[in-house]
């Protein structure tokens, strides 16, 4: 049976100015600056840098726009042009694009210079081998099941059906590993390994022959387990070799790159450069705050554009002008918010950035991070009045030039814990306490996770060793054997 209810439900929804102020918000420097290119670049309403004349936007926002709106108004051509029709992303393109370009404009690109890929690499070396046409599609194949790395991790019997199946090419295990063979002696060497244990033995095999690489092939190739678990011991009765033979030995491995496609020039990433968006800085005793000038730029709205808005507020003929003035609007009215989005995200950083650099004063006026308080984002979200979403966007990818280095603002986040005299203390002062007892220990005889902690309970941090190894891998230092040498 069909019933009809009235149900009230009350939501809250963001606008969708309102949702493009949060992405500014969360934008780093860099990521800033390309959005405000790409605004200035796409609206013509508005323009970077100080006005030519000295004009009075704050008159046009509040007295010819206003006039315009009213008169606007009254006019029955325009009273189905709704605000949010000409705000709306639903405007056709031709309405809000032009172009600046005729047909005679000589169309010029600059051609950039294209690196050669890893695998592309690979391919030119293997151009230099003799080898029959079925063996060049096994070898081309090969290559192309090498990954980033440098590895081929996949069986033989795999790649002799996938290539049965999708190349058609018909062989066996036998004729593959044999041209796999010719991939590994490809450069960089490594290339084509299955694992890490084949991988540092092509590496050692293309050495110059010395008593320690000799000694490191034997390592690897038969005491490969006892090498990883790091048995040093075990491996100097095995091999009846003195301990600075091993050492030496172990010296030729750890030159070794277990990556060898990491390495490749035209493989690698740029590096990506850090731009700090805020700079503390300690002037007589005090801090300072500023934020990079590169997210205060100085804007406004385009004079001509507000000069022709004006010219249909007088014109009388306004059917003819009806897809021009809706384009105008929309653009004004774009630009105007930009530049309040601006301002508005330039204040909720400052207010942000403030509040963090007061509550972590101590650390700002010394750099010693065990002065570190424990901060979460619901106690600057308090002090500010904002969001705690608001705060995580501020901080989530956002750095700060300070006397000690350039910081990542998140950092500065983290939880409490009780020392043994119940006060509150930041887990990252226990992290750093942690990290320099490790790197004063003996490596030839590192502490394990039992006396991590039991160090810790001495200096008033009672936590347990699981604690410990969580803190441990959170900071990628690797268990007590793993730390070992001789």
């Amino acid at each position: 049976m069909l019933r009809q209810s009235l149900n009230l439900k009350l939501s809250q929804k963001l606008s969708p100015q309102q949702i493009q102020l949060m992405k500014l918000i969360q934008l780093p420097t860099l990521a800033f600056e390309q959005r405000l290119a790409e605004e200035l670049n796409e609206n013509p309403a508005l323009e970077a840098g100080q006005e030519e004349e000295d004009y009075a936007q704050d008159e046009f926002e509040n007295d010819d726009y206003d006039d315009y709106e009213e008169e606007d108004r009254d006019d029955p051509i325009s009273d189905d042009l709704e605000i949010d029709q000409y705000l709306s992303d639903d405007i056709p393109d031709y309405k809000t694009k032009s172009n600046n370009y005729s047909d005679d404009d000589e169309q010029r690109e600059s051609p950039l210079a294209a690196a050669v890929t890893f695998h592309q690499d690979l391919l030119n070396q293997l151009s230099t081998f003799l080898l029959t046409d079925q063996e060049r599609e096994i070898a081309e194949f090969l290559v192309g099941s090498v990954d980033d790395t440098g590895y081929i991790r996949r069986s033989l019997t795999d790649i002799v059906d996938d290539m049965a199946f999708t190349q058609g090419i018909y062989t066996d295990e036998k004729t593959v590993e044999r041209v796999l063979h010719v991939v590994q002696s490809l450069e960089p060497a490594g290339v084509g390994a299955r694992d890490l244990q084949e991988c540092l033995l092509l590496q050692l095999r293309a050495k110059t022959p010395t008593e320690s690489v000799s000694i490191a092939l034997d390592i690897i190739e038969k005491n490969f387990e006892r090498f990883t678990k790091k048995q040093y011991d075990k491996l100097q009765e095995r091999l009846l070799i003195s301990n600075q033979q091993l050492r030496d030995a172990i010296h030729e491995i750890e030159k070794l790159n277990p990556k060898p496609g990491g390495n490749f020039a035209g493989s690698t990433r740029p590096t990506e450069n850090v731009v700090p968006d805020f700079s503390i800085r300690i002037n007589e005793g005090d801090l300072e705050l500023s934020l990079n000038g590169r997210n205060a730029p100085t804007l406004h709205v385009s004079r001509d554009y507000q000069d022709m808005l004006q010219t249909y507020k007088e014109s009388k003929d306004k059917t003819v002008q009806r897809d021009a003035v809706q384009f105008i609007k929309q653009k004004l009215d774009s630009a105007k918010w930009f530049i309040d989005a601006i301002k508005q995200r330039q204040e909720t950083l400052m207010v942000t950035m403030t509040a963090i650099m007061q509550y972590q004063e101590e650390y700002f006026l010394t750099g010693d991070e065990t002065r570190l308080r424990p901060m979460i984002l619901k106690d600057i979200a308090e002090r500010t009045g904002l969001d705690v979403s608001t705060i995580s966007r501020v901080a989530s990818s956002k750095y700060v030039e300070t006397p000690y280095g350039t910081k990542l603002i998140k950092e500065f986040f983290s939880e409490a814990m009780k020392n043994d005299q119940g006060e509150d203390v930041s887990t990252l002062e226990i992290k750093k306490i942690l990290q320099d007892i490790i790197d004063e220990e003996d490596k030839s005889n590192p502490l394990n996770d039992d006396a991590l902690a039991d160090m810790l309970k001495e200096r008033g941090y009672p936590i347990a060793r699981r604690t410990v190894a969580k803190y441990r891998d959170l900071l990628e230092i690797p268990s007590g054997r793993m730390r070992r040498k001789i």
